[in-house]
């Protein structure tokens, strides 16, 4: 009678015992696979997020270059792929003089009114030397600036600068919030000027010259 009783209590205690093992083996398998999935997805976003927010300094430099081609309306719609529709940007000239504007088609109109009121033909802009911190859907950019400006065959103004970006995620896609340029220099470069007395002969030094872009509202 008592070997039955004890029998009887083996049994449940053999299946209670391989219940447990059971939940902790699948508890440690979604345990790992929480974890593992969580590092794979930060591995897989962060790089592709660094790219994405990268893209945007091309993104801005193909714009203003669209709009150094007399296309006003191509760079605002390729600056409406760069920046929210909230977005803040600024200049800073080498002599303190700022100019802002809110929202990129401002911007653009901006833009578009220095390059033709300078008569330039063309601009360049190349960007290099970026930096980017990110945090959570928020990130802050730098970037460096070489800009080339055509006034003529012989003559450009060339600008150099940096970049301090304020970018965000919405609904999945990085863009600009607040752009400020802080530029160290605008100078004028011209080829060497021909000899009156030899047709042959160049001066041996170019002209490089400090000068201050007309901008509309500060340039009458």
């Amino acid at each position: 009678m008592e070997k039955r009783r004890e029998g009887g209590r083996i049994v449940p205690k053999a299946i209670s015992f391989l219940f447990n093992q059971i939940t902790l083996i699948v508890l440690a398998v979604i345990l790992v696979l929480f974890i593992g999935g969580r590092f794979e997805l930060a591995s897989a976003t962060q790089p592709n997020a660094e790219l994405e927010i990268q893209k945007l300094t091309s993104c801005y430099a193909l714009g203003t270059d669209a709009i150094g081609r007399g296309n006003l309306l191509e760079g605002k719609n390729i600056y409406r792929d760069c920046f929210t529709q909230d977005a803040v940007l600024t200049a800073i000239f080498p002599d303190g003089t700022t100019q802002t504007n809110y929202g990129t088609d401002a911007w653009a109109d901006f833009v578009y009114s220095v390059f033709q009121g300078n008569g330039y033909t063309a601009t360049q802009h190349l960007m290099g030397t970026i930096n980017i911190s990110i945090e959570n859907n928020k990130a802050m950019m730098t970037s460096y600036l070489h800009a080339t400006h055509k006034r003529s065959e012989t003559s450009i103004d060339v600008a150099n600068g940096t970049y301090e970006d304020q970018v965000v995620n919405i609904n999945g896609r990085w863009k600009i919030r607040k752009r400020t340029l802080k530029l160290i220099d605008f100078l004028n470069l011209s080829s060497p000027t021909v000899n009156s007395s030899n047709a042959n002969a160049r001066s041996s030094n170019s002209s490089a010259t400090f000068v201050r872009p007309k901008m509309s509202g500060f340039n009458k």
